[in-house]
């Protein structure tokens, strides 16, 4: 049995929070929320506990798990931080940038997919830092969904994948930036998955801008081994069809006609207005002048969509800026690469799942 544990505040949730902290250290498996999504952890030291994540989520075996801390003194006792960063991951964290630094043995081979490095991070989340300090334990915790499918933004999402299959829930609300943390190897200095902390946050705390390559933005080679969560397998994608129109936002209309009243359309409220009468329906993320808004509310986006009366969805192409970066590397692998841009093109796409 599941149990749902309501946390509103820090006071008034102590009770809860002890109690999920008890689960874990007993070897079990709690949801818990981050500033970024909820997550789905164990004791980063307990291999038959991450396990059971793995299992849990249909997660393949060689896909790293990150693992959350609360204090610099924790992070030391799995990582080999080095010595030039210490002093800047001090001064940054808490924040949603993951690392990825040389494990120290301690740290089971389960929760790095068996290589030498570990990723690591201290949430910005009063309650998850809580909730780790509680239990005495670092927490390993990939996103809370089942593989492939979109990230749990809300506690109401993880009791969808997981109730009865994880020991309890903890629901303190709504996340705060709705899209999972920034990964940066240090060695290479280089984004391996862009999120919430943007490039230009990176380079102000670093003092030099971090690389970002093509695997960054889209789906990795899947004959590679991955060195960060979410590198690898398809990810995010609902069980609706989705395609992303990568021509000229004016055109969209013209380009979508043919199949008017059969899509769902995912996009910017002002774009949203335009595909007026051309969608079945539609799902606005929020305004373009403020895209940290959008991106907090792709996710909820995307698990709605299944809901909706329509045989697939389109959605927009975004600035690859900002937080933008983040939203399409998220956008391209829940659409898995089925891009259109002109009418020829999505009724390509649409005969192909037909």
């Amino acid at each position: 049995m599941t149990i749902i544990l309501k946390i509103q505040g820090l006071r008034k949730g102590a009770k809860q929070i002890r109690q999920a902290a008890a689960i874990l250290r007993g070897g079990g498996i709690v949801v818990f929320p981050t500033e970024t999504v909820y997550g789905i952890g164990a004791d980063a030291l307990n291999p038959d506990a991450c396990r059971r994540i793995y299992s849990i989520k249909g997660r393949a075996g060689d896909n790293p798990l990150i693992v959350h801390v609360s204090s610099m003194e924790m992070a030391e006792t799995v990582a080999r931080i080095p010595e030039r960063y210490f002093g800047t991951m001090r001064r940054i964290w808490p924040a949603p940038l993951t690392i990825i630094v040389k494990a120290k043995p301690i740290v089971p081979k389960v929760v790095t997919g068996g290589l030498d490095t570990i990723a690591i991070r201290m949430p910005d989340s009063e309650v998850a830092l809580s909730l780790i300090r509680e239990s005495g334990v670092p927490i390993a915790a990939p996103s809370a969904n089942i593989s492939s499918k979109p990230s749990s933004t809300r506690a109401s999402h993880a009791i969808k994948y997981f109730y009865g299959k994880v020991d309890a829930i903890m629901d303190s609300g709504r996340s705060k930036f709705g899209l999972e943390s920034t990964v940066i190897d240090l060695k290479k200095f280089t984004i391996l998955r862009p999120g919430s902390y943007t490039v230009d946050q990176v380079q102000k705390a670093f003092g030099k801008r971090p690389k970002v390559t093509s695997q960054s933005r889209a789906i990795s080679d899947s004959r590679s081994r991955p060195s960060s969560p979410g590198m690898k397998y398809r990810h995010y994608s609902p069980e609706k069809p989705i395609f992303l129109f990568t021509g000229d936002p004016r055109a969209l209309p013209a380009a979508s006609e043919s199949f008017r009243g059969e899509f769902t359309f995912i996009g910017s409220r002002e774009s949203c207005r335009a595909m007026r009468g051309t969608a079945k329906n539609s799902i606005a993320l929020g305004s373009r002048r403020d895209p940290g808004r959008m991106a907090s509310m792709l996710f909820d986006a995307l698990i709605a969509l299944d809901g909706m009366e329509s045989r697939f969805a389109i959605i927009e192409q975004f600035k690859e800026e900002g937080i933008g970066l983040a939203m399409m590397n998220r956008i391209r692998k829940a659409c898995a690469h089925k891009y259109f841009s002109d009418e020829r093109g999505l009724s390509r796409r649409v005969r192909e799942i037909s």
